[in-house]
């Protein structure tokens, strides 16, 4: 779907771009509807929606949520993350949000003391730099990118690879609202759930399909395509499990801007005959 991106970052989260840039760089790009979802805050979105009336764009209220999901058989638990559009009373969503922030905002401090012993060197108020001092905004992209300027390792992935990654010393779980609490409260604010980026979970084809499936018997509402540089394969597989659960689908760059400068900004999937976009639903 042309002139569409349902899924971007700012500053306000581990983007580089404030949400005015972001509408600049989108409005150059002929995108006429665009959801700003930063992680767990929703903070940017009146600075968005202010810089959209310079263009003609049409900004969708959105937010990415860190949320947890456990398959009964493995008892192991995953990191899912969930887009809501569109909400139409934030009320109950931003309670929630709150939360989240003060759950990042700890593991951000937990992190970096986890990190002391590993690097000889406390980190913290060096990573506060990077969000104006604002705790609930860090990221481990933050602490990776804080990593690599102080030269303990040479690029932001190594610093997951060695640090901060699931199974590594410095690692510490995001433990915020459940895949169905998630589901509920986006619809309680009148908005709609999208299952984010289904393909970069670290799952088998057997639990990227379990996991669709759960969502859909949760009640969400759309899934998101994978980008194109999947494997036609795995795009193929998305495709039929969506089809066979009767869901909508949802398109997004994950646009971050100078923190992942491969995923361009409006780069989305193409949308196949009759699958049915989420923003269709947009009131």
């Amino acid at each position: 779907m042309e002139g569409v991106d349902l899924h971007t970052h700012s500053n306000i989260s581990d983007g580089t771009f404030t949400p005015k840039q972001l509408v600049d760089a989108a409005a150059e790009k002929g995108i006429h509807t665009l959801a700003l979802t930063d992680h767990d805050t929703m903070d940017g979105l009146a600075l968005a929606e202010l810089a959209a009336k310079s263009h003609a764009m049409r900004i969708i209220s959105g937010v990415e949520i860190s949320s947890q999901w456990s398959r009964p058989s493995t008892q192991k638990n995953y990191g899912v993350h969930v887009v809501a559009l569109n909400m139409q009373d934030l009320e109950p969503l931003q309670k929630c949000l709150e939360q989240q922030k003060q759950i990042r905002a700890r593991r951000a401090k937990q992190i970096c003391d986890l990190l002391i012993p590993l690097i000889g060197e406390d980190i913290y108020l060096d990573v506060l730099a990077k969000v104006e001092q604002i705790p609930d905004r860090v990221t481990r992209t933050h602490i990776a990118k804080t990593l690599v300027e102080k030269k303990y390792v040479s690029r932001a992935q190594q610093a997951f690879d060695k640090y901060i990654k699931e199974g590594k010393k410095a690692y510490v779980k995001f433990d915020g609202l459940g895949l169905e609490e998630t589901i509920q409260v986006i619809h309680a604010s009148g908005g709609f759930a999208v299952l984010a980026h289904p393909t970069r979970y670290d799952l088998s084809a057997t639990n990227i399909r379990y996991l669709i499936e759960i969502f859909a018997q949760f009640g969400g509402d759309a899934v998101e395509l994978p980008p194109n540089v999947e494997p036609t394969s795995t795009r193929q597989m998305v495709d039929r499990i969506i089809a066979e659960h009767g869901l909508k689908v949802s398109v997004g760059s994950d646009f971050h801007g100078d923190n992942m400068p491969w995923i361009k900004l409006g780069n989305i999937p193409r949308v196949k005959d009759g699958q049915v976009g989420i923003w269709e639903s947009f009131v």
